[in-house]
């Protein structure tokens, strides 16, 4: 496999030797044209205290892939301030991985007449589906109706998967019995795409508001004003106006979600963790919600994330580096996929409190410039 990809390739690999230093491991890739490895540095944030769901503790890790200074510090300061606040907290409301396949007719009223069925035929539409997967579930079908289409919106759950392969294949298997049934069943389909972009896979969407495609979790934590003060420098209700400053901000320029930083975590534990990178598009829409006590001087503070497509086994979480990241964060055997999704709200939540620290004591640039040119050399210019 290397040598004819080299055969392929070769000249434009010539300078190439460090992509392409382990391009023997081509029978193990599941990738087309495989070359190599391109290396991005992976930092631990943390430790976290997690007060979890079953009432558990744990301290955890967080491991970050990412080229970019001062995330990893900005993140663990966050954490050291949850941490000595009581810890940070998190619950997973909900999940469904999506598929939305559009049927065509010839006519309005035929598309009409489908979308009024299409809850009579749930039962064989799933047994269809739920062919192809021992974990894919089908738990709620919608139509829609647009013209003379009927958008129909599979929402499953797929266990400790991400599922986004998995529900393909089993929205075709309900998509194929549909087809072959449309005469006997007489419901005068034409045609079917099995994707129609009503399910937003990897593209910013208020639809992953509405309906999760992912995993749908909050986090939370309260921060005392001596915490803030002591690790974060600045006053909680400093901290507490900073964010509402950002919110208004965001909502003037029209941001989805209300957050400050929470993609510089999702990313870098996506890549670390072996999840679907081109997920971010829609997995970061996230709305932080900062309740301040004027009296005691706490601040109280929720991270709610309404889709993060993320999964720990199948797909990328098969990769050795890939797997041994799920093990530090503890993400590993049954229940890893809720688990994962909570951390890395909570991790969001850890670097959005210092970032805003940050921005609060107008210390934001100066850790930057500090970090970033630290490694370059001090007359480094940008």
């Amino acid at each position: 496999m290397a040598s004819q990809t080299m055969a392929k390739f070769g000249h434009v690999l010539q300078d190439a030797k460090h992509i392409t230093e382990r391009i023997n491991d081509a029978p193990k890739i599941a990738i087309e044209n495989f070359i190599g490895y391109t290396s991005v540095p992976v930092g631990l944030a943390g430790p976290l205290s997690i007060n979890n769901p079953d009432s558990t503790s744990t301290r955890t890790y967080a491991p970050i892939a990412t080229t970019e200074s001062a995330i990893i510090a900005s993140c663990s300061r966050g954490c050291k301030a949850m941490n000595e606040s009581g810890g940070g907290h998190f619950h997973m409301l909900g999940e469904a991985m999506s598929r939305s396949p559009v049927f065509r007719f010839n006519c309005t009223e035929d598309a009409i007449d489908f979308a009024h069925r299409v809850p009579d035929l749930r039962d064989p539409i799933a047994k269809a589906a739920e062919s192809s997967s021992r974990y894919a579930r089908l738990v709620e079908l919608t139509p829609n109706i647009v013209g003379s289409n009927v958008h129909v919106r599979f929402d499953y759950t797929c266990g400790d998967a991400a599922g986004q392969n998995m529900v393909s294949i089993a929205t075709q298997r309900a998509c194929d019995w549909l087809l072959a049934s449309t005469q006997e069943l007489k419901l005068n389909i034409t045609g079917v795409f099995v994707e129609s972009n009503m399910a937003p896979d990897k593209k910013p969407s208020w639809g992953v508001v509405s309906s999760p495609r992912g995993v749908q979790v909050v986090t939370w934590t309260t921060l005392s004003d001596t915490v803030c003060r002591t690790v974060l420098k600045c006053t909680s209700e400093s901290l507490y106006h900073v964010l509402r400053a950002t919110q208004e901000g965001g909502i003037r320029n029209g941001q989805f979600g209300s957050n400050l930083n929470v993609a510089n975590v999702v990313t870098g534990i996506f890549i670390a963790t072996g999840q679907d990178a081109a997920s971010v598009a829609e997995g970061p829409w996230a709305h932080v919600t900062p309740e301040y006590d004027f009296e005691s001087r706490e601040l109280k503070l929720a991270l709610y994330f309404p889709s993060l497509p993320v999964g720990t086994v199948g797909g990328g979480t098969t990769y050795e580096t890939q797997k041994e990241a799920l093990g530090i964060m503890g993400c590993k055997g049954p229940g890893g996929k809720s688990r994962l999704a909570g951390l890395i709200a909570a991790f969001s939540l850890a670097l959005d409190i210092s970032t805003a620290a940050a921005l609060a004591s107008n210390t934001f640039s100066k850790s930057h410039e500090k970090l970033a040119r630290a490694k370059q050399g001090n007359d480094s210019k940008i």
